[in-house]
């Protein structure tokens, strides 16, 4: 990035998690270096609209376009982005952050602008599920059931979505998931299977502890329904990352997967999307440039 003032737009989910977000002009006026940024906001109105103004911004000349909302905005605002010279800022104001936890991002929102203030680019895979894309994470199964529950909550956040999870447990029946993974084909009777591009499952979690977002692969990661005294062990190896450690976890990694199941609904970043019941999920390498914390 030379002298010259770099062309941004912010792009604002209004609903996105606790509302800290509802100050982002205040923010910017504070924290963003003018000298560098020339720089204005739009605010989303509805699903898809953080798309249409990321493709737009790319066309009016922008160099950098920065999503402040949750995973879903991010992936949103990235959608346009994949495959080109422009750069995806993240400022995390969503319920999970997953992406944003993965690459080192604070979500305090003047430490993220600070981060955009650096302008330290990374170059980062992207995931093809069908013809849909993702960033951190997708899921298929019990995951895609509670993200579909969860989306049409008025209000957001982990409890809210441990109550939705323990609520559907017990009633909800593992399937028969095949597949092709690279080439071989397996079965696998799963509670869900997630498709980790990062460590990150929202909420500091981690569901694939040592999926990287720059190495080509997916960690398919294949999780059985375990008895319900099993959970309180659990639930703390997903906070210190060695779920994976355990028998009910299995993780195979691979550059791309078909998979055939019973239910359309897939978890894409969180947001619940319906695809065809044979899933195609590969990776896209190096296909976005983000800017993340200087290492």
């Amino acid at each position: 990035m030379n002298n010259k003032k770099i062309k941004a737009l912010f792009i604002v989910n209004p609903f996105s998690g606790p509302g800290r977000q509802k100050a982002i002009d205040k923010h910017l006026t504070n924290v963003l270096d003018k000298d560098k940024f020339d720089y204005s906001l739009e605010y989303t109105k509805k699903q898809g609209h953080a798309t249409k103004l990321s493709a737009k911004a790319m066309k009016d000349g922008c160099k950098l376009v920065v999503a402040v909302g949750g995973d879903g905005t991010v992936n949103e605002v990235a959608r346009p982005l994949v495959g080109s010279e422009v750069a995806l800022g993240i400022i995390p104001s969503g319920s999970g952050n997953g992406l944003a936890r993965h690459l080192g991002i604070s979500t305090e929102i003047d430490h993220a602008i600070k981060v955009i203030n650096d302008s330290f680019i990374r170059e980062i895979d992207t995931v093809k599920a069908n013809d849909e894309m993702f960033l951190s994470i997708a899921g298929i199964g019990f995951d895609a059931l509670v993200a579909q529950k969860f989306a049409g909550q008025k209000y957001r956040g982990f409890f809210k979505y441990l109550f939705i999870s323990m609520t559907e447990y017990f009633p909800y029946k593992p399937q028969l998931f095949k597949m092709v993974i690279d080439g071989k084909k397996m079965e696998r009777e799963a509670l869900f299977i997630s498709f980790a591009n990062s460590d990150q499952f929202g909420y500091n979690t981690s569901i694939a502890p040592e999926a990287k977002i720059d190495d080509g692969l997916i960690d398919i990661c294949v999780v059985k329904k375990f008895p319900a005294w099993v959970s309180p062990f659990l639930a703390p190896m997903l906070f210190t990352k060695k779920i994976d450690q355990t028998p009910y976890v299995e993780i195979i990694r691979a550059k791309e997967v078909f998979i055939i199941r019973k239910n359309k609904i897939t978890n894409l970043d969180g947001e619940p999307v319906k695809l065809k019941k044979k899933l195609h999920i590969h990776v896209v390498p190096l296909s976005l440039k983000v800017i993340v914390p200087k290492t």
